[in-house]
């Protein structure tokens, strides 16, 4: 199957069960409730999704920076504005089909700054591994800092369904998984070694090489603190975007940095289940905002509207970006030639 037709099944698959999703949460609402949404929509205050927007912007600076910090170890120092184009633009590719975004990013640092695409990969899955330590760090102080808010809908929501999924495994599946799984790895390490000089096995070994020396990298960083730090801010900026933008509504301008810990920490999960949240981000904030007594409507439009901002960011970002990305390496080879 050519590999166009396959992103292309992708796209539809990830964004019909984002659709399927909105058909879902939307399907029990009346035309009371319709009425009383509109008029949540209409009384905002959206000129204050300016700073949040510019905030969302150091966010994505600051994961570019960050970024750079583990390719320093490899012996590449690509420029910060490279950097932070290939970063929105493998955001707006993700937003079409999930995970491609991050070999696209991979793929334009490798074509504009001349670095390895596989030691590459192996720093966006370490990046990947801090974010993912990060979130469920949030996690674990959101519910503890506010375990009478959220204790009962984790427990109820993640905790306990977790649990029935595990309590009703069948044993002998699962015996049976890992025996496939053991000599699916035994298999391909067998392949490797009959035909250790073949062309594939080569490209095998290299391409397994330059990941783990990308993901060993960020054991190598000389600035490790700064790499923290920037790590830090990024959150901060997700974590702002959302107290800030509770101040569009007259309903949530009252909610503090508690309330925005909670939807940052469940909203991550809504971006994470589908291509940038639709479908999903929005319902878990509404849900999330009705612990705190939130109306219903006025969560729902919340939600959208937090949604649709940081979603057009990334759309309009990753456009500039393409077009930076031609113009200002465009510039750049004519430098060097002249």
């Amino acid at each position: 199957m050519p590999k166009t037709l396959k992103n292309l099944i992708k796209f539809i698959c990830f964004f019909g069960i984002g659709v399927l999703l909105i058909w879902l949460f939307t399907r029990g609402i009346s035309p009371e409730q319709w009425s009383q949404i509109n008029t949540a929509f209409r009384g905002a205050n959206y000129w204050l999704l300016i700073p949040t927007m510019i905030i969302g912007i150091a966010s994505h600076w600051f994961r570019a920076i960050r970024w750079k910090f583990l390719m320093k170890p490899l012996g590449y120092q690509p420029s910060t504005i490279n950097t932070f184009f290939a970063v929105m633009v493998g955001y707006l590719v993700n937003l079409a089909i999930p995970r491609l975004g991050e070999v696209t990013r991979c793929g334009v640092i490798a074509k504009y700054e001349k670095v390895p695409a596989d030691k590459l990969v192996g720093t966006m899955i370490a990046e990947r591994a801090v974010d993912l330590l990060c979130l469920i760090f949030l996690m674990i102080l959101t519910v503890l800092v506010q375990l009478e808010t959220l204790g009962a809908y984790v427990n109820d929501e993640i905790i306990q369904k977790i649990g029935d999924k595990i309590a009703h495994a069948n044993v002998t599946q699962l015996v049976i998984g890992v025996i496939i799984l053991i000599a699916i790895i035994a298999l391909i390490a067998w392949l490797l070694r009959r035909f250790a000089k073949s062309k594939i096995a080569v490209t095998v070994k290299n391409l397994a090489r330059g990941i783990l020396e990308g993901i060993l990298s960020i054991g190598k960083m000389k600035n490790k603190g700064w790499f923290i730090v920037y790590s830090i801010l990024i959150w901060a900026c997700y974590l702002s975007q959302v107290y800030i933008g509770f101040y569009c509504m007259q309903e949530t301008s009252h909610l503090g940095i508690a309330a925005a810990l909670a939807v940052l920490m469940i909203g991550s999960v809504g971006m994470i289940v589908t291509p940038g949240g639709i479908g999903a981000y929005p319902p878990l904030v509404q849900k999330t905002l009705q612990l705190y007594g939130i109306p219903y409507v006025i969560g729902f439009a919340f939600g959208w509207i937090i949604w649709a901002a940081q979603t057009a960011l990334v759309i309009v970002l990753g456009l500039i970006s393409f077009i930076g990305l031609a113009v200002l390496n465009k510039a750049a080879v004519k430098e060097t030639t002249a």
